[in-house]
């Protein structure tokens, strides 16, 4: 089962690649996938069916995931499992051969179309074999998120949106609902393992948690209901007809909907008999079967027609697989095999009229059955089995359900009132039935005759299939009574009594004489279609599940919109004043509620290191400047004092790991607020005046106190022995090194490190797109592609050229590679030079970038690790761009902060996933000791890897500070234009801006003319 899951997921993956290649054609390549999984499940027949029937009858495979969490990859293939997986796998194949000529090798899309129709495939494989609750739910989600994206296949059609967003909406409602009831029900059971907790199912809905078993079970039961499209949630199946009709064919007649027919079917077993089921699953499945068999005589869409009639169908589904008798389970599994074989007919079948004749409206089409005999003749037994006429799979099915609720109501004592509502929802079956038919194929008169293209065999060869199983069911349903029989007897209690069988004739019982009757009614109905639809017109128009779903979001939208106005002021204040206000209001009631002396030993200065005092004045001072400055650098700078001084706190408590972080942070911070603020006035407006300096003084004030307060309750309320008294005997034993910081960094809590520079990697990504808008601009131009560039500006501008020396001068210091290492000469203006910066730079450049490696391989076992050297070489970098400008920059990174952020990604993830593939676990460490010459003895921790990851990280997240607030607004500055004392012209640059050059021409230029 692993394997067809991985086999059906890993084609998907490279399926836009055969489509480029061979274009429609690769359908038959994807075909083939489920088609060999089908012959698969039918080799599984002997050992899913082996043995006795019972709930041990089953082939299994698991694979512990998260084992501390209860999670496993566990699936279960049995006779249920078996049956379902019977459509997933047949009509998938056969809808993606019918898929090869229902498109055309222009349409757009079709690569990733096939790709996700493939997945969804294999998706709801998953989802019938899984055997672990959460593991189900996965698979749930991932067909939703698959639906929708099929559903909105033409995507630039606004209905198709819609839909596909109405579908995802409903559906994913239902999902979250779904999962609120999973947790409560494994957590109940002590296990989510679903066949396991099945077993267990007397005990629990009979124990003293049978209150929260029955509630996860009715919010199950929601996630089956919305992904069914029962009543009332019925309505987002019809506006799912937006996609195209192979995706109709199969998710929402074969496939997708079914899942919510499947979990009723398999938690039925082990809870029919709670309260709740049988009301929920009679009450909305008996609701949805009359309101879709109505809405669908009133349909002018064939396509639609069969849509409310699949909405009708599953509600007769949820019916009889809810009911929780032998005979119900028995006729269910049957229904629901017939179902999907006579519905995808009928979809292909639209899909082919609309294909040759570009209508679906009943109005339009007449006379198609002259022009199309064979596609009629398979219309019509997909119609007659969706009716019940014998002998097709449809009847065969029908009788077993008749004969199942005949049983159920003279035993139960509900009296007509079921047993009536089945057979008017049978009658409506046979009325839309005929409706079909006749709207898609007979003549009506004063229409004119619909053009029809030939069809060829390959377009139909998939309907007619499904029709000719259709027929061979109806004739010869041992098979499947075989098939089914292991389920229905799950169901047989200690009375003794067994579920009947499917046959294509019982005799005259009751059930043949309701048969009759249906259709005898459902004739006249078609007859009368005209008095139908005239009683139908009475109805009020309000009465509509889709107007009151768009009703309820546009109630949502306008309530967003209140709040969000009310909200989101566009005033900092006011956001403030909310988060710090609520930030310290609520663990203030909580203190003076709980009333808890202060914990004992309290003291404000370290006694053991008075310097203490002296950085916790500097922090404050730096705060209360940060407040009064007027300007923003000095803003930004106080801001950056209080870090430093928390960064010397760190230090005298014994932790220079943090310390030097501490430090490293606040200097790149500081630079890139600098960077930023040249964009900025330089000013500051006095942020404390106005009429709410008073209340923004209580509110900092009190919410400083509150936290103190916080914290000191909350360091005194430990009771039990800190979890990090243990950290350095499992650095050192585990993690091979003596520095816990880094240890616990790269090897006790890498997961949590991984996620921190992945969150880096996105941050980092967010900056350069505010910035470049149009592209990322990871490379950042030589100079003498910009001479070049500026050059030719200048020409056009200008209609002439300057002399040819001067330029030639240029072009030659522009590019010049004759002592290269620091080229602020040639590239920055000469008021904006500091040779002092740049003999700085030149004498510490390098020793930084060894220090950060130093800082790297020693964090191990000393202060360092990968952040610390990584920010070093980040600060190492900004130096030498303080010192030379982006062109500087440009030439001590080559590579790109996008392409570093990867490689530092991919080397961390290798490193967690290496061990994985050696029999080990995620992220886990080895510990390598060996002899080198010179060097001796030598102890590696593979950990080391997942640092050199970190560092590279870091030093990409540096590098796109300084390119996206650095290099790219030093572009845009060097980009405009100066102005000249009458204003900037529209026509050609003025005389005083050196016809338009740019600042680095201009500087090459003044360089070249001081060395002629």
């Amino acid at each position: 089962m692993i394997t067809v899951l991985a086999v059906h997921f890993a084609v998907a993956v490279v399926a836009p690649l055969l489509f480029r290649k061979f274009g429609r054609n690769s359908f038959y390549a994807l075909a083939a996938v489920p088609a060999a999984s089908f012959i698969w499940l039918l080799l599984q027949h002997d050992a899913v069916y082996s043995g006795a029937v019972s709930s041990d009858s089953a082939i299994a495979e698991a694979i512990p995931w998260v084992p501390a969490l209860q999670l496993e990859l566990a699936f279960r293939m049995d006779a249920l499992a078996w049956v379902m997986s019977l459509l997933v796998l047949g009509v998938g194949a056969l809808v993606l051969v019918y898929c090869a000529r229902y498109f055309k090798n222009k349409d757009d899309y079709l690569g990733g179309f096939g790709a996700q129709l493939l997945a969804f495939a294999g998706a709801m494989f998953g989802l019938v074999t899984a055997d672990d609750l959460l593991l189900m739910f996965i698979f749930w989600e991932l067909t939703t998120v698959l639906s929708y994206l099929l559903i909105g296949y033409a995507r630039t059609r606004l209905s198709a949106r819609r839909s596909a967003l109405q579908a995802l909406v409903v559906t994913t409602a239902g999902g979250l609902a779904m999962l609120v009831g999973l947790i409560i029900l494994g957590s109940t059971a002590g296990t989510y393992r679903i066949q396991a907790i099945l077993d267990m199912a007397p005990a629990l809905v009979t124990g003293p948690a049978a209150g929260a078993v029955s509630a996860a079970v009715v919010l199950i039961l929601i996630g089956a209901i919305t992904k069914s499209a029962l009543v009332p949630f019925h309505f987002w199946l019809p506006g799912a007809m937006a996609a195209p009709t192979p995706v109709s064919a199969y998710l929402h007649a074969a496939a997708m909907v079914k899942a919510g027919i499947y979990l009723v079917a398999r938690l039925a077993p082990g809870f029919a008999g709670i309260p709740p089921w049988l009301p929920i699953v009679l009450g909305l499945g008996l609701a949805t079967l009359l309101v879709g068999g109505y809405r669908a005589l009133r349909q002018t869409d064939i396509k639609l027609i069969l849509a409310y009639g699949t909405v009708s169908q599953l509600g007769f589904l949820t019916m009889v697989v809810g009911l929780g008798t032998p005979d119900a389970a028995l006729a269910g599994l049957a229904l629901l095999l017939a179902h999907g074989l006579f519905k995808a007919t009928l979809f292909l079948v639209v899909g082919i009229i609309d294909h040759q004749t570009g209508t679906r409206d009943i109005r339009k089409l007449s006379g198609v059955y002259g022009s199309a005999r064979a596609l009629a003749i398979v219309a019509a037994i997909g119609a007659a089995s969706m009716a019940g006429v014998p002998p097709l799979a449809g009847y065969v099915a029908k009788e077993s359900v008749f004969e199942a609720f005949i049983q159920y109501s003279s035993e139960s004592g509900t009296g007509p009132w079921l047993l009536g509502g089945v057979v008017l929802g049978s009658v409506l079956t046979f009325a839309y039935s005929a409706r079909f038919m006749w709207g898609a194929f007979a003549v009506k008169p004063g229409v004119e005759p619909t053009a029809f293209k030939p069809i060829k065999p390959a377009f139909l060869a998939a309907p007619a299939i499904l029709s000719l199983l259709t027929i061979l069911y109806g004739l010869w349903p041992a098979p499947v009574d075989g098939w089914i029989q292991p389920y229905a007897e799950l169901f047989v209690d200690g009375s003794g009594s067994s579920p009947g069988h499917l046959a294509l004739w019982h005799g005259i019982t009751p059930a043949l004489g309701l048969t009759a009757a249906t259709f005898a009614l459902g004739l006249a109905m078609f007859y009368g279609r005209n008095a139908v639809a005239r009683l139908q017109a009475l109805v009020p128009g309000w009465i509509d599940a889709d107007r009151a779903y768009q009703q309820t979001i546009g109630a949502l939208d306008d309530t967003a919109v209140w709040v969000t106005g009310r909200t989101q002021r566009g005033s900092l204040f006011f956001y403030l004043s909310v988060i710090l206000t609520v930030a310290f209001v609520l663990p203030l009631t909580a203190l003076l509620v709980a009333n808890k002396p202060l914990p004992r030993g309290l003291y404000v200065i370290d006694p053991g290191s008075p310097l203490q005092l002296v950085a916790g004045a500097g922090v404050v001072i730096g705060a209360l400047a940060a407040v009064r400055a007027n300007k923003r650098f000095l803003a930004v700078l106080m801001v950056s004092v209080t870090g430093y001084g928390i960064a010397l706190m760190f230090a005298l408590q014994g932790a220079p790991d943090l310390a030097l972080t501490q430090m490293l942070v606040e200097t790149i911070i500081l630079v890139a607020f600098v960077l930023a603020m040249r964009s900025l006035p330089a000013a500051l407006r006095d942020r404390t005046g106005g009429k709410y300096r008073v209340i923004r003084v209580v509110i900092g004030l009190a919410f400083g106190a509150t936290m103190i307060f916080v914290a000191i309750y909350a360091l005194g309320a430990r009771v039990a022995e800190p979890v990090s008294l243990q950290f350095p005997q499992l650095a050192y034993e585990g993690g091979g090194g003596l520095n816990v910081v880094n240890v616990t960094l790269v090897d006790i809590r890498a997961w949590d490190t991984f996620g921190e520079i992945s969150v880096l990697a996105l941050a980092a990504t967010g900056v350069a797109s505010l910035i470049f808008v149009r592209g990322r601009g990871d490379r950042i131009r030589t100079a003498a592609t910009v001479a070049e560039g500026t050059v030719g500006r200048w020409t056009g501008a200008r209609g002439s050229t300057r002399d040819d020396a001067a330029l030639a001068m240029n072009r030659r210091f522009a590019a010049a590679t004759r002592d290269a290492w620091l080229v602020a000469g040639r590239t920055l203006a000469p008021e904006r030079r500091s040779i002092i910066f740049e003999v700085v730079t030149r004498l510490i450049f390098h020793s930084m970038i060894v220090f950060s490696i130093y800082l790297l391989l020693a964090g191990h076992n000393l202060p360092g690790g990968g952040f610390a050297g990584g920010l070093t070489a980040g600060l190492a970098l900004t130096i030498r761009y303080l010192a030379g400008g982006r062109f500087e920059l440009r030439e001590a990174t080559p590579v790109g902060a996008g392409t570093l952020l990867g490689i530092g990604l991919a080397t961390a993830a290798a490193a967690g996933m290496t061990p994985l593939l050696l029999g080990g676990q995620v992220f886990q460490s080895a510990i390598v000791e060996l002899w080198l010459p010179v060097f001796g003895d030598i102890k590696f921790v593979t950990s080391t890897i997942f640092d050199i990851g970190v560092y590279v990280v870091v030093v990409g997240l540096a590098l796109d500070v300084l390119r996206s607030l650095g290099a790219e607004i030093d572009e845009h500055f060097e980009e405009q234009p100066e102005s000249s004392d009458e204003g900037p012209s529209d026509d050609a640059p003025s005389d005083d801006d050196e016809g338009g050059l740019t600042a680095e021409t201009a500087d090459a230029e003044t360089t070249a003319r001081g060395k002629a």
